[in-house]
């Protein structure tokens, strides 16, 4: 099981290897799409990304109401601790 944390370390790390976005910018209240000037085929990368890290995929109908960081923390959280 991963934490929280964890989750959000591996999340930053995908930010920053895969759109180039400084470290220090990216925390949970960070905004995907205004502060992190993430679209949407940026997403879809992300979404593909986290896919190939937990081996399940967030839907894209779940990915709809990501705005934050926090918000992908906690999709991702939620998706890798359901029952399986």
């Amino acid at each position: 099981m991963q934490t929280r944390e964890d989750i959000f370390n591996i999340l930053r790390d995908a930010l920053v290897e895969l759109f180039e976005l400084d470290p220090a910018s990216i925390n949970a209240n960070a905004n995907l799409y205004q502060d992190l000037e993430i679209d949407s085929i940026d997403a879809i990368d992300l979404i593909d990304h986290i896919k190939r890290q937990t081996g399940k995929k967030i839907s894209a109908e779940d990915f709809k109401s990501v705005r934050t960081v926090g918000d992908v923390v906690d999709a991702v959280f939620r998706l890798v601790n359901s029952a399986a």
